[in-house]
């Protein structure tokens, strides 16, 4: 005897494909056409109920942002995390906005902290902003400029975009960071090269500071700091900060800022706006992708920001503050991840004693985390928040 009913579909429990949400779309099409609906009580059977339920799931299995959000909980432990290891503060913001914030040990959202070395990744805007404007490209030779090193036969081979990534193989010389020096620009175009360009990564301030001399040749007489302002701290609403100058009004660009968590979370905001903060293009989205390549001597740093990509490899985990402890011939930057757990595409402002600004732009999210050292983890902290602990 004929009948009117529909098969029931059997639908498979396994993760969701494209193809998958294809036929599943299909279905519900399907299904929708051959299957009467009381239009009365819009009712639709429990068939038609069931497959676009099983849709639904099979998209939000592929939505990372609906299984992704960052929950209070999750960051709560991270903050109990943070404060037992001398953390001062703690912000959270996803999807432009705030999920957690929190403070400890004395401090509070409007008192300014320094960030140590997470200063390099503003002077790195600065640089991609320079690009923009045309003063230089960033596989230009140094020696174009600083015209000093044209005789010198490794000096001569060195690149704008070696200097931002500390591979030109340049002396860090950390001593660049006293008080006492007049002329610490001087200092630095001077100091020696004891790698082969592009073949070691070498942490220090030594590859901004050149970098500096660069930049303020190029503005024929306008100022490194004006320039700054005007093209990156001002367009982030950030003013009064601190520039370690010298004797002669050169900024130490390796360190010095002193910002609140809120103010430092609004790089993330230009990074996660693929370069645009507020409604203004500070820096083009290609151009900012440029500082998340690494490089050959070390793939886990960019251009002035910390990557996490090798996570997307059987990497292991590195505690970057302690292999910048070791002997730059003895650190070893291919493998290595800040956190397994974390997204591969997430970038880092990194200071000294654990100053951070994560930056993860598949979540749309920032966390940032200020304090006094402490033995603290990186990786255990952003298990934490993000809800990845066993």
């Amino acid at each position: 005897m004929p009948t009117n009913r529909v098969p029931q579909p059997r639908l498979q429990r396994r993760k969701a494909g494209a193809t998958d949400l294809n036929r599943l779309e299909m279905r519900v099409v399907t299904l929708r056409r051959a299957v009467p609906v009381n239009r009365h009580y819009l009712f639709y059977p429990p068939i038609l109920r069931e497959a676009c339920a099983s849709l639904i799931f099979a998209v939000l299995l592929k939505s990372p942002a609906a299984l992704a959000a960052i929950q209070a909980s999750d960051c709560a432990r991270a903050a109990k995390h943070s404060e037992s290891r001398h953390g001062a503060s703690m912000l959270v913001t996803q999807n432009g906005r705030t999920v957690f914030e929190h403070y400890a040990n004395g401090r509070s959202a409007s008192r300014r902290w320094p960030i140590f070395s997470g200063t390099k990744s503003f002077w790195g805007i600065a640089g991609l902003a320079a690009v923009h404007d045309g003063l230089f490209r960033l596989d230009d030779p140094v020696s174009d400029t600083i015209t000093e090193w044209k005789s010198d036969p490794r000096k001569s081979q060195i690149t704008i975009r070696q200097l931002l990534s500390q591979t030109d193989g340049i002396e860090g010389a950390s001593y660049l960071q006293r008080s006492t020096i007049r002329d610490r620009n001087a200092m630095a175009i001077r100091l020696p090269v004891i790698a082969e360009p592009g073949t070691a990564f070498i942490y220090g301030p030594s590859h901004l500071q050149v970098f500096s001399e660069l930049l303020r040749r190029k503005l024929r007489g306008r100022s490194v700091i004006s320039y700054f302002e005007a093209h990156v701290s001002s367009q982030l609403g950030l003013h009064g900060l601190i520039y370690k100058k010298d004797a002669r009004g050169n900024p130490l660009c390796a360190t010095g800022f002193e910002l609140t968590a809120r103010e430092w979370a609004r790089l993330g905001e230009l990074v996660i706006g693929s370069g645009e903060y507020h409604g203004r293009q500070i820096v083009p989205a290609n151009l900012l992708r440029e500082a998340f390549i690494g490089s050959q001597a070390n793939p886990a740093y960019g251009l002035t920001f910390w990557l996490n990509e090798q996570s997307r490899k059987l990497s292991g985990e590195a505690d970057m503050e302690r292999m910048l402890e070791l002997p730059w011939q003895n650190a070893q930057w291919n493998g290595v991840c800040i956190c397994k757990d974390a997204p591969a595409d997430m970038v880092v402002a990194l200071g000294s004693h654990y100053q951070r600004l994560f930056i993860i732009p598949s979540l749309k999210a920032i966390i940032v985390r200020q304090g006094s050292g402490g033995n603290f983890s990186d990786a255990q902290f952003l298990r934490l928040v993000l809800g990845r602990t066993q």
